[in-house]
């Protein structure tokens, strides 16, 4: 079936998440960050997605700002920066504001162009997306922002990807999902939907039962896979 939907997880896809600890690094007075902040943002995002798995697995759902706080505090305390309350919140604040990947614009605009639905299906909370949407200047190109808080429950679920399918009344195979997490594309693919792993720090393969058709190491060829 010819794709109809181009789907993107969020946080890592469109989004940089690296961004909010590499822009605080660099403002005056954060010195102690300018030394570990590529090990905080690492840690960081693994601890916040660790949280959703686990809360997902146990039925204890919370809002994405919350895991997202809980897996910064983490971050913070190994990195011996736990006492640094206004660091903590402009981080926070930053997240708020991530930047979009270069080629992003001008990869949703080619694919709106071609007559495709374009949306986010994303982990975050309605709010946090919208403000990263925004942030980004990118509300134009997607035709809905889809958030697991519909369903009270984390990827890789798959009541969240059913959310697809249901806003958008596409077969499986209509769709071109699209995520930065190999295991979530991983999942999408068990799932049924078509999917492209962007793989930017190429990293190996996860071992899952299912492996993503697609690897790429950023958006640009994103409108090239959906036309075939």
């Amino acid at each position: 079936m010819p794709i109809r939907t181009c789907i993107f997880d969020a946080y890592g896809t469109l989004f940089d998440v690296s961004a909010a600890a590499r822009q605080a690094a660099a403002e005056p007075g954060h010195d102690r960050l300018a030394a570990h902040w590529q090990t905080l943002a690492r840690d960081w995002r693994l601890k916040q997605l660790q949280y959703t798995w686990l809360r997902a697995v146990t039925g204890a759902h919370a809002d994405f700002w919350d895991v997202t706080a809980d897996g910064l505090d983490w971050a913070l305390e190994d990195c011996g920066l736990q006492g640094d309350a206004a660091l903590r919140q402009r981080l926070l604040d930053l997240y708020w504001e991530l930047q979009a990947y270069d080629e992003v614009p001008a990869m949703l605009a080619r694919l709106k162009e071609a007559g495709l639905d374009t949306a986010i299906l994303s982990n975050g909370s309605p709010a946090m997306l919208d403000g990263a949407v925004r942030s980004a200047g990118i509300g134009d190109l997607l035709d809905d922002v889809l958030s697991v808080e519909s369903v009270g429950v984390f990827k890789p679920d798959h009541r969240v990807y059913d959310l697809v399918g249901q806003r958008f009344g596409t077969a499986r195979d209509e769709v071109l999902f699209v995520s930065s997490n190999g295991w979530d594309a991983g999942a999408a693919t068990g799932y049924g939907f078509v999917t492209a792993w962007v793989n930017r720090a190429g990293e190996p393969v996860d071992r899952l039962p299912w492996t993503p058709p697609h690897i790429l190491t950023d958006l640009t060829g994103i409108p090239e896979l959906a036309r075939r």
